[in-house]
């Protein structure tokens, strides 16, 4: 077992000895690339695979997460600015069940948890101050949850109730937020946080809550009706304007061909919230009436009718004097009462806010391209495609101007210059690689020629040899007497009676390297025979 490795150890190193120094340098580098190779698989392959343990921890948390960690040999790895904490997969479970047993992570950052420790001594104080602190814990927790937001920090005003006042002071609240790099906080976020704060405690109106950024700006608006904000109504017009202006350009490209007009349009979006209640009463002389009285009276004759004199007793009642007056006398009275049913209608209407107040539209077209376009089809087409209403006074104005057409040309300018370069480098790069190519090719076929070269010389330079050694041998033994050995035969016999295998392998081997020089040096030698 030795002797083979051995023997296959001298081999390779003369397999090596006998590379040329381009041969040597492949195989040294090459040989360096795959142990190279196999060190970064194995670490590969030896490396865990982590999985996130807990994320978003507080600074607290996580230097007291990582203590336990190091106390107990289990390897982590930290990401997201030291907020997440990694361990192996296949440890996850068990060092966080570990962890949650020893009361880790703390919750540092508040919530309901600080409810926990309150018992009978409690002042009320102090109870009001924790149920406040619990509420702002709790809401910054679920801030930090929406995509984006780094950190979150909720203040909560909430006033104490009066007991014998007739109006409360409304509670308020203040909401800031750090965003993570390279993110923005949306409008329809920062309406999903005011309700979602205002929603979470008890009196709290949307227009109460304030929401800003970690660099001081206002992101919510206090108008007290829709909760949309300045910038939030902002937007609201310029993408109404620009959905509007899209439709006039879409249509005048389709007709006038791109480039040969410019929309622009200006919008009045009312925002206010109005409710309005009408009431309409209506009688049917159809429907039966819903209760009838009649009262009807008659007096005829002299005495105790309405002329009748007398004293006003105590009771107020018209005493008789036992006079009565002559004449004929007539009363007569009557009354009559119906009440009908009526329908009655009460309307209410709200009206929402982002209706137009007005729309205005001003459109100009390329002079040079549109000469027989009338103008006054193209405003009827505008009128009809964005909805246009005298009514509310709306405007569109088309007009005909030449267009500045030099940023057009030196654009068209810059991209067929830089067509052009793209194609020189294109060219340049194709050169290239063909030269490469072709370098390859001849460095590949010179080594080929080489090779085969080498091959001949070496297949005729051991022919050679042995042709030589095989004469010397007949020659040596058709003398009579003792031979003068030459170094050839002096050579030959000492590999036989030496390590003939080891010998012919270093023949070989130097016959591979130097073919050349061997056939020269072993001609030198048989020339030197007497």
């Amino acid at each position: 077992m030795k002797q083979s490795l051995m023997h296959s150890l001298n081999r390779m190193r003369d397999t090596f000895v006998s590379f040329s120094t381009g041969q040597k340098v492949v195989a040294v580098v090459g040989t360096a690339a795959l142990l190279l190779a196999g060190v970064m698989v194995f670490r590969w392959a030896a490396t865990p695979n982590y999985a996130p343990l807990y994320s978003n921890l507080a600074s607290a948390d996580a230097a007291a997460v990582i203590d336990e960690l190091d106390s107990e040999g289990v390897s982590y790895k930290l990401g997201n600015s030291g907020s997440t904490i990694m361990v192996p997969r296949d440890q996850v479970y068990e060092t966080r069940i570990a962890l949650s047993g020893k009361g880790l992570p703390g919750s540092s950052e508040g919530g309901y948890s600080l409810l926990d420790n309150q018992d009978l001594s409690t002042s009320q104080f102090q109870e009001q101050t924790d149920f406040k602190r619990a509420m702002e814990g709790e809401l910054a927790k679920t801030i930090e949850a929406i995509d984006g937001v780094d950190a979150a920090v909720v203040h909560l005003a909430m006033p104490p109730a009066k007991v014998f006042a007739d109006q409360q002071d409304p509670a308020t609240a203040s909401v800031l937020i750090a965003m993570a790099a390279g993110k923005t906080f949306a409008p329809e976020q920062v309406q999903a946080v005011t309700n979602l704060v205002a929603s979470s405690i008890d009196g709290l109106s949307p227009d109460k809550v304030t929401v800003a950024d970690s660099k001081g700006r206002v992101l919510s608006g206090n108008d007290g009706v829709s909760g949309i904000g300045a910038s939030t109504r902002d937007q609201q017009v310029a993408d109404f304007q620009q959905q509007m202006g899209g439709r006039v350009q879409t249509m005048l490209d389709r007709v006038l061909g791109a480039g040969n007009s410019t929309v622009q349009v200006t919008a009045d979006l009312d925002f206010d919230k109005s409710v309005s209640e009408s009431t309409t009463y209506q009688a049917d002389p159809t429907t039966p009436p819903l209760s009838t009285s009649a009262s009807s009276e008659k007096y005829a004759g002299p005495g105790g009718g309405p002329g009748a004199s007398g004293v006003v007793g105590p009771d107020g009642q018209m005493g008789s004097t036992g006079t009565t007056t002559g004449g004929n006398s007539t009363y007569t009275k009557k009354s009559d009462t119906h009440d009908n049913a009526i329908d009655t209608q009460v309307e209410r209407r709200e009206t929402a806010p982002g209706s137009i107040n007005s729309l205005h539209v001003g459109v100009v077209l390329d002079a040079a391209a549109t000469q027989a376009v009338s103008v006054a089809d193209v405003r009827s087409l505008i009128a009809a495609t964005v909805g246009i209403s005298k009514a509310r006074g709306d405007t569109v104005q088309v007009s005909q101007m030449a267009f500045d057409r030099t940023a057009d040309k030196a654009a068209a300018a810059e991209l067929a210059k830089a067509a052009s370069a793209d194609k020189k480098a294109a060219t340049y790069t194709l050169l290239r690689n063909g030269g490469i190519a072709l370098l390859v090719l001849s460095m590949l076929v010179l080594a080929w020629l080489r090779g085969r070269k080498r091959t001949k010389a070496r297949t005729e330079a051991t022919t050679y040899v042995l042709d030589q050694m095989r004469e010397d041998s007949i020659a040596r033994a058709a003398l009579p007497g003792p031979v003068e050995h030459t170094p050839a035969l002096a050579a030959l016999e000492r590999s036989e009676h030496t390590e003939g295998d080891d010998m012919r392998r270093k023949l070989a081997a130097l016959v591979e390297r130097q073919p050349e020089d061997v056939a020269s040096l072993l001609r030198g030698w048989l020339v030197e025979r007497p």
